[in-house]
């Protein structure tokens, strides 16, 4: 595996703070570096999609996905990713093919995902107990071998954007005009349910099963108050995103704070939220 040695020691030395002089607090920070601008890049399409439901559902899909792997002895690294990305594309098969709507055929998967991961736990007192720490998520437990799965994933979901970013404001708009303009709607959506299914469930690590929601939703929301254009609410959400990862971690850090660093994230974003709020209310009132 690669050696990462190298850039912990410059960026200890770039950023002389004293809790970022050690290691897990370095793989905190990176980690949560490459998390943040991939909910926030997703979570805008997130919203325009109105797909915060199918969000949930992927994240819920985390209990099955380590439940089978803690069962049959494999990483959770490998059978969460997997069997989330499985769940993504299925929901969206069965969305693209259903006369039901759209929040239906989620819940519908959602409960059965669920009621699945239930009962495989259910059978296991021990996988019970493991399961917590996806439940509440701990970033200050990745380790190498994690952050190089989320800058994997960071290219991927970074050069998806640049790729298909415009095309997916227009695929969620209206898909049939979309369609009719030459956008392949059904690539770019299949495409989109897969990425946003390993983005949640990678950054599970970060805040746990609970939370991971609203690094997608919280960012992006902010975002659309603040900008004024489409483009606009791409970098906003970027900047609320990282500015709460990076505060939430100093803040988590402190002695008078000693929180968790993952709800802390949370939080911070939730404070851009309200201020965002306040700054669309008072353009609304100018406008008046």
């Amino acid at each position: 595996m690669l050696d990462l040695t190298a850039f912990y020691d410059l960026l200890g030395r770039l950023l002389p703070f004293e809790f970022l002089q050690v290691r897990f607090m370095q793989q905190a920070l990176i980690g949560l570096l490459l998390i943040a601008p991939m909910t926030a890049a997703m979570g805008v399409q997130v919203i325009n999609f109105r797909m915060a439901f199918f969000a949930d559902a992927i994240s819920h899909s985390a209990f099955a996905g380590v439940a089978l792997g803690l069962i049959f002895a494999v990483s959770p690294q490998w059978t969460m990713p997997l069997f989330g990305l499985m769940v993504g594309l299925t929901i969206m098969a069965m969305q693209r093919r259903s006369a039901l709507s759209t929040d239906t055929v989620i819940g519908v998967v959602f409960a059965g995902v669920m009621a699945f991961g239930l009962a495989i736990v259910s059978r296991n007192a021990n996988v019970a107990r493991d399961l917590q720490r996806f439940l509440y998520g701990d970033i200050l437990t990745i380790d190498d071998s994690g952050i190089l799965w989320l800058a994997a994933l960071f290219a991927a979901v970074m050069a998806f954007q640049v790729w298909g970013y415009n095309r997916l404001l227009y695929v969620g708009m209206n898909p049939v005009v979309a369609q009719a303009h030459g956008v392949r709607v059904a690539r770019y959506q299949f495409a989109f349910a897969g990425l946003v299914a390993l983005v949640v469930m990678l950054s599970i690590w970060a805040v746990g099963v609970l939370l991971v929601t609203a690094l997608l939703i919280v960012p992006a929301a902010a975002a659309r108050n603040l900008a004024r254009s489409a483009g606009a609410m791409f970098w906003w959400a970027i900047l609320v995103s990282s500015t709460s990862a990076v505060a939430g971690l100093l803040i988590s850090a402190q002695d008078w704070a000693r929180t968790a660093t993952g709800p802390t994230v949370v939080l911070c974003g939730f404070v851009w939220f309200l201020f965002s709020q306040a700054v669309a209310m008072t353009r609304r009132g100018m406008t008046r």
